[in-house]
């Protein structure tokens, strides 16, 4: 199965998961929120990072980022809480990932997963650094994290 599919039919399943881990973390401004919050904004980053991964194109999760970053700072959230938000999601996927893709399509899939996670993390730290210190902070250059992938 194609690593798009694989994510779209375990949407539910990985956004429970991490929903799960985030709880178990009891980040006070995600507790406030609620379950239905903490879950709309699961659902609509992994709706992101699967679309991210489909179009090959880094542009909506990073904007989706920044917009975060944008927003939580406003409400007070601070970097590790949604930075943390951003984790326990990444943590889910690759955790199913590792329990039911072939070992053969792993690399592929764990890179791109992490392309598009690393990306989105990215674009959200330095968004929110630069509000609270009110300069650019400057971008990774991710790309360099995937040679030797293909025997390089």
């Amino acid at each position: 199965m194609e690593l798009v599919q694989f994510l779209e039919a375990k949407r539910a399943e990985i956004v429970d998961d991490a929903h799960k881990s985030l709880e178990r973390v009891q980040l006070q401004r995600y507790t406030d929120a609620g379950a239905e919050k903490r879950l709309s904004y699961l659902d609509q980053l992994y709706k992101l990072l699967v679309i991210s991964i489909k179009e090959r194109n880094l542009t909506k999760i990073v904007q989706y980022a920044e917009q975060i970053a944008e927003e939580r700072f406003a409400a007070n959230f601070s970097l590790l809480e949604v930075q943390t938000g951003f984790n326990v999601l990444e943590e889910a996927i690759w955790k199913s990932i590792v329990e039911e893709v072939p070992p053969a399509d792993l690399a592929e899939a764990i890179g791109l997963v992490s392309t598009v996670h690393g990306a989105g993390k990215d674009a959200l730290a330095r968004r929110y650094v630069s509000l609270a210190s009110k300069t650019k902070a400057p971008s990774l250059n991710l790309s360099a994290l995937f040679k030797g992938s293909e025997g390089t």
